[in-house]
C-alpha cells in the first residue's frame, strides 16, 4: 500500500507552523482492500477510511468531474489506477497540492513550496472555478496566513471574480458557509477572511449585512476611520487580539449591522442603531444557521455594547437592568464575553488601538456587589416577601449596592 502524507500537514511542515492534524493518501488500493487491512469507512461522498490504530484520516486517491452547480456537483473516480498528480491536480491551491511519501521525499508538481516561499495563495488549476467553496477557502488561508505575509495570487482573485460574477457564489449552502467562517474567526487574522470576500465580490453574496457596512460613514471625531466597514473589520481585528473565541470575535464583527440602515440624509449620526440592528442579526443568524450560543452574545453585544461603552455615566438603576438582561448574575454567566467584544469595539477604531478601557473594571466590580447584595434571599423571606416582591426587592438591593460602588469608585479616582 503507496501512501502518502498530503494537505496541510505538508504544508505546515514546510512552514514550520504548527501542525494540527494529519491525512493521508492511498494509492493503488480499493475500498475492498482497506477494508481487509481494517480500515474504518467515515467517507460518505468519496471514500475516506480510519486507520484501526491511529485513527487518522486515509483516503483513495481521486478524480473529479463537474456534473453540476455548486459545491455538491461533482462525479468522484476513485479506482486503483489514479496517480497521485492526478489526485494533487484537483485540489484547491498549490500550498495544499503537495505530498511526502513514505521515503521522506517531497512531491510537489504544482510548484506549491515556490509558492509557499513567495506567500501566495495560487490555485491549482482552471477546475478552481468549479466549486464556489473554494472561494472561501482560499479567504480562509488568507485569514490563517496573512500575518506572515501570504497574500492572494492575482491570477487567483481574478479567477475568483469571475467565479463571483457567474453566479457560482450563489450555490454556496449555509452549512458550509457557516463551516468556513466558524474556521476563520479562529484564524490569527480573521479580519482578512472578510477583506478577501470583498475584495473578489463575494462579501456581497455571502454576507450582504456586512457589506452593506461600507460606504456608511460615521462621526469623524470618535470614528477617525469613518467608514462603519472598515471599523467593523478593525473591531473583529482587535477581538481577536483580546480573545481567541470565536463567538467573542462575531459578536464584535456584527455588533454595527443597525448602522446600515441609518437614511444617507442622517449620516453621519446613527441614533438607535443598537435596537435596529438586531431584525437584521436574526436574520443572519438563521440564514447561515449560526448556534445558539453565538447568536445570543452577538444580539447582547449589539443592543448594550453602547451602554457599556457609558458604563461610568449610567445611572445605578440603567447598569443593574443592564447587567440583568446579558446574564451577569447567573451562575454560569458570559459577562468577560460581552466586556472583550465591546473593548475591541472601543479599540477598532484609528488611533484607538491601544487605549484604556475602565469601563471593564467597573462594571465587574458593580457586577460583584450587585451580586452580594442580592445573596440573603432567606433575609427577604423572613420580611413575608413573596413572588413578583422578591423580585422587586432583590432588583433595589443590587440598585443601592451599585450606587454605593459607584460612590467609592468615583473616590477612588479623584
Amino acid at each position: 500500500m503507496k501512501t502518502y502524507l498530503v494537505g496541510g500537514a505538508v504544508r505546515d511542515r514546510l512552514l514550520d507552523y504548527p501542525v494540527e492534524e494529519r491525512d493521508w493518501l492511498v494509492v493503488g488500493e480499493t475500498a475492498e482492500t482497506m477494508l481487509a487491512r481494517g480500515f474504518r469507512p467515515v467517507g460518505k461522498d468519496f471514500p475516506v477510511f480510519l486507520h484501526p490504530d491511529t485513527h487518522e484520516e486515509y483516503a483513495l486517491a481521486r478524480t473529479e468531474r463537474k456534473t453540476g452547480n455548486g459545491y455538491k456537483g461533482f462525479a468522484v473516480h476513485a479506482a486503483p489506477d489514479v496517480l497521485l498528480e492526478e489526485d494533487l491536480q484537483r485540489r484547491d491551491l498549490t500550498i495544499n497540492a503537495m505530498a511526502i511519501g513514505d521515503d521522506g521525499v517531497l512531491v510537489d508538481p504544482f510548484r506549491g513550496r515556490f509558492d509557499l516561499e513567495q506567500r501566495l495563495l495560487r490555485h491549482v488549476s482552471p477546475a478552481f472555478s468549479e466549486d464556489p467553496v473554494r472561494i472561501l477557502r482560499a479567504a480562509r488561508f488568507a485569514a490563517r496566513y496573512a500575518h506572515l505575509g501570504f497574500r492572494v495570487a492575482d491570477e487567483t482573485m481574478a479567477l475568483m471574480e469571475r467565479m463571483v460574477a457567474a453566479g457560482e457564489a450563489d450555490y454556496l449552502v449555509s452549512e458550509r458557509v457557516w463551516a468556513e467562517l466558524h474556521k476563520a474567526l479562529l484564524e490569527r487574522t480573521p479580519q482578512a477572511f472578510f477583506q478577501v470576500l470583498r475584495d473578489c465580490g463575494a462579501l456581497r453574496v455571502v454576507f450582504p449585512e456586512i457589506d452593506a457596512l461600507f460606504g456608511v460613514p460615521q462621526p469623524e471625531k470618535y470614528h477617525p476611520e469613518i467608514d462603519t466597514g472598515v471599523h467593523a473589520l478593525m473591531v473583529l481585528e482587535q477581538a481577536a487580539r483580546l480573545s481567541a473565541k470565536a463567538e467573542v470575535r462575531l459578536a464584535a464583527l456584527l455588533h454595527d449591522l443597525g448602522k446600515a440602515l441609518t437614511p444617507a440624509e442622517h449620516w453621519p449620526s446613527h441614533h438607535g442603531h443598537e435596537k435596529k440592528g438586531l431584525p437584521v442579526l436574526q436574520r443572519f443568524c438563521e440564514r447561515l444557521r449560526v448556534p445558539k450560543p453565538f447568536k445570543s452574545l452577538s444580539v447582547q453585544v449589539m443592543e448594550y455594547h453602547t451602554h457599556c461603552h457609558r458604563a461610568l455615566e449610567l445611572r445605578a438603576d440603567t447598569l443593574v437592568d443592564m447587567l440583568l438582561a446579558i446574564g451577569a448574575f447567573k451562575p454560569e454567566n458570559r459577562l468577560e464575553e460581552f466586556l472583550a467584544a465591546c473593548e475591541a469595539d472601543a479599540r477598532g477604531r484609528t488611533g484607538f488601538e491601544g487605549c484604556d478601557y475602565p469601563q471593564a473594571d467597573y462594571i465587574r466590580g458593580a457586577a460583584a456587589a450587585a451580586a452580594a447584595a442580592a445573596a440573603d434571599t432567606d433575609g427577604l423571606l423572613g420580611q413575608g416577601l413573596r413572588g413578583e416582591q422578591i423580585g422587586a426587592a432583590i432588583r433595589r438591593s443590587r440598585i443601592q449596592a451599585v450606587n454605593n460602588y459607584k460612590t467609592r469608585y468615583q473616590s477612588s479616582v479623584l
